[in-house]
């Protein structure tokens, strides 16, 4: 059963046994290990670790008379002590984690992680574009390819105008086929810079630092946003490598 006293002296940062050998010392005084162990209810096997590290803590101490040892509880203003040297020690290792967390951070982003997320339906494709623009500042860029289909047409330009929020805070570059050329979201769009392309393009596919947005307008609509940033890295090379070849 724990009391006050051993409630208190875990609280400092003793552990149970370490706070049952101290007070069962500073009941017993100077005593060999045997009343010790009986007295605290430890086992015998842990006792001498259990001395050995009160003593290094310095609440601890030991004679030696006729070759056999005698323990003694410190007086309790050795735990101020103790709890000040644990103070300073905290405070340094603080700061040497300080110096290192910059190198710590730059490991973490040199090992992306890589993961991909499905959603179905337009308001899936909301809340992928969400994700995707999420901490997207007026420096950033979204490239897109996207296929113009008389399919979906309509409906995939009342949601693309519907999104305009989440996207024009950055710059966008696009790559069409030339049948968007005419569309009046295309004609309207500011916000976009779009050239044309006769050439096969890969797909709907939305283009971030670390993200890839891939579009499929079915029914219902389908979108996978992965990340990644070596298959953004690569799709993003690619993109400006059409880049110079298509038409304004």
């Amino acid at each position: 059963m724990v009391n006050d006293e051993m409630f208190n002296l875990l609280k400092i940062g003793l552990t149970e046994g370490e706070a049952k050998v101290y007070l069962a010392l500073s009941e017993l005084g100077s005593s060999t290990v045997g009343p010790i162990v009986k007295k605290s209810g430890v086992a015998y096997s842990n006792i001498y670790d259990i001395l050995n590290r009160l003593a290094e803590k310095g609440i601890v101490s030991f004679i030696i008379k006729n070759k056999t040892k005698y323990f003694q509880a410190a007086s309790p203003s050795n735990l101020i002590n103790y709890l000040d040297r644990r103070e300073a020690q905290i405070i340094e290792q603080r700061n040497s984690l300080k110096k290192i967390l910059p190198e710590i951070e730059k490991l973490q982003g040199m090992k992306q992680k890589q993961e991909a997320e499905i959603f179905l339906g337009k308001k899936g494709l909301r809340t992928a574009y969400e994700k995707m623009c999420k901490g997207i500042s007026k420096n950033d860029e979204i490239l897109f390819f996207y296929i113009h289909d008389e399919k979906y047409g309509e409906e995939s330009n009342l949601f693309y105008n519907s999104i305009v929020d989440l996207v024009k805070h950055a710059k966008n570059r696009g790559i069409c086929n030339k049948e968007y050329k005419n569309s009046w979201f295309a004609k309207k769009s500011s916000h976009l810079t779009m050239r044309f392309s006769s050439m096969p393009l890969p797909g709907n596919i939305d283009i971030t630092s670390d993200k890839v947005l891939l579009v499929s307008w079915g029914d219902p609509v389908f979108s996978v946003l992965i990340n990644s940033f070596s298959l953004a890295n690569n799709l993003r090379n690619y993109f400006n490598e059409m880049w110079k070849v298509a038409k304004k």
